[in-house]
């Protein structure tokens, strides 16, 4: 596998205050990251400065090879870049296929192939995204990333606020993408074990900087992971 993803010694926040005090870590092409950490401690500030929208006070990120440190958002989306925010970001104004097609690049993540994998989305197709459900919206979301054809997809709390249901089945198909198709991804998750079952690798933050890395295998395993940093239960 080939890196896809380097982040050298990174510190950024807002404006003057900073959240991330430092941190590096990579990813192989085919990679699924699993961010983990309690609420507060970096991990959408994280998300947010990969995508290039937040303050960088230090560091340097390179994806697909090139230093995307000081390039715009967009110039990251054309390099690969897929974000689904906490906020979902679509446009409530367009319908659901007008969302999909005003961000859609060329590549194998079409129209077709995105409603084969959200069909809620297909019957939908004419909606506009303000009539959609929280759980629609969501998988709008994730289907708007997908249309940018990206090389690392960014999921910031995807389940968050969902109807069991409807999270079980956005999780079934973040699991299809990640692992039939083999995309790359970081995912940001409170219910960790859910998230590390379709991890590689996973680190845990705390105030700005990594506190603990290793294998999703590793972390399942080992209990005392969980207590330490995530608390019990997860």
């Amino acid at each position: 596998m080939s890196e896809l993803l380097r982040v050298e010694g990174l510190k950024a926040g807002y404006g003057e205050a900073r959240v991330l005090a430092g941190l590096s870590f990579k990813m192989e092409a085919g990679e699924v990251l699993a961010l983990l950490g309690r609420n507060g401690t970096g991990k959408t500030t994280l998300i947010n400065t990969l995508v290039g929208v937040t303050t960088r006070h230090g560091g340097r990120i390179h994806l697909s090879g090139q230093d995307v440190t000081r390039r715009a958002p967009e110039a990251r989306v054309a390099l690969g870049l897929g974000w689904v925010p906490q906020e979902r970001n679509i446009f409530r104004s367009l319908t659901v296929e007008e969302n999909l097609s005003a961000v859609a690049r060329p590549g194998p993540w079409n129209l077709d192939r995105i409603y084969a994998m959200f069909p809620r989305l297909r019957e939908r197709r004419s909606n506009l995204g303000s009539q959609l459900s929280g759980g629609e919206q969501q998988m709008l979301a994730v289907g708007r990333a997908l249309a940018v054809n990206p090389s690392l997809l960014l999921l910031d709390e995807p389940l968050e606020g969902l109807a069991p249901v409807v999270a079980e089945e956005l999780l079934h198909a973040v699991s299809r993408i990640v692992r039939e198709d083999g995309l790359s991804a970081i995912i940001v998750e409170q219910k960790a074990r859910r998230i590390l079952k379709l991890a590689d690798q996973a680190i845990v933050l705390d105030r700005g900087l990594i506190v603990e890395r290793g294998t999703s295998t590793a972390f399942l395993a080992d209990t005392s992971r969980f207590e330490r940093h995530l608390g019990v239960g997860r």
